[in-house]
């Protein structure tokens, strides 16, 4: 009970003190890292319950830390945003490092006297001062220890909350997923559906598939456009789509193929075939 002292309580019944502590570090103990923000609030739940506890029974001189987190506190402050919170409290942060420094030094004692005493102790050697000292000491010990884990509690919490906000921010809306390319497959390109059933005969592991049958598979999937794909009628070689080619730039007046055209012709009239072919006479 709050109403009662220190003194009021049998030495015996002291160690349940630190219950709620030995309760917040099996609490830091657990390993699933999707429930690590809940774990880190029930383990600060529970030091700061001891705190309180503690700070009750006027158990050590200390400073109790806030029930919520700093970052729920100041969320909705108004002047959480101002430009005095965004510039650090040197007079705060010189005092938290004395702070640190005092406990420290504490914790060193306590934990010397509490090595002297232990042995008697557990062997039932004690007197009921020695016991209610001992016990005593164990409390101040875990204060320093719980005043410590809220402060490394409270820094992990910042950085899971801001890591979620920013996992938030960087997924894609709702109901927009990345379409998924299927792999394609390996297979053989030929110029024409000969050839392809050469390599068909050779090659039985891996298909065989034609530059026009490539092509309309692209153009179905929607990666090229039917203009750019090559018109090639049934039968035709390479060579007499060449010049199918070449006499429709001519149609359609191309300058360059034009003049190409034009220069040919002018070198046949003054150059009769096999001209220049002398037979390796000399």
């Amino acid at each position: 009970s709050e109403n009662e002292e220190l003194e009021e309580i049998a030495s015996a019944d002291l160690k349940y003190l630190v219950l709620p502590a030995l309760l917040g570090a099996l609490t830091l103990k657990q390993v699933d890292l999707s429930k690590r923000l809940e774990h880190l609030e029930s383990a600060r739940v529970h030091f700061w319950r001891f705190l309180k506890l503690c700070k009750s029974y006027g158990l050590g001189s200390f400073r109790l830390p806030p029930a919520s987190p700093p970052g729920e506190e100041d969320a909705g402050s108004p002047s959480s945003g101002g430009p005095a919170a965004a510039q650090p409290n040197l007079v705060a942060m010189a005092s938290s490092r004395q702070a640190k420094i005092e406990r420290y030094k504490q914790k060193k004692e306590l934990e010397n006297r509490l090595a002297s005493m232990k042995t008697s102790v557990e062997s039932g050697q004690a007197d009921e001062d020695q016991i209610r000292e001992f016990y005593i000491l164990q409390i101040q010990k875990w204060i320093n220890t719980s005043l410590e884990e809220m402060e490394s509690i409270d820094q992990e919490m910042v950085i899971l909350r801001s890591r979620g906000t920013a996992k938030q921010s960087s997924a894609p809306p709702h109901g927009t997923s990345r379409q998924v390319r299927t792999p394609m497959k390996p297979f053989i390109l030929t110029r024409d559906a000969a050839q392809a059933k050469v390599f068909g005969a050779g090659y039985p592991g891996l298909p065989t598939m034609t530059v026009d049958d490539w092509y309309e598979q692209r153009r179905r999937q929607g990666v090229v456009s039917a203009q750019s794909a090559p018109q090639r009628a049934p039968g035709i070689t390479d060579e007499e789509l060449q010049k199918q080619q070449q006499e429709k730039k001519e149609e359609e007046d191309d300058e360059e193929a034009l003049q190409k055209a034009r220069n040919w012709d002018d070198w046949k009239d003054t150059h009769p075939r096999g001209y220049g072919n002398r037979q390796n006479v000399g």
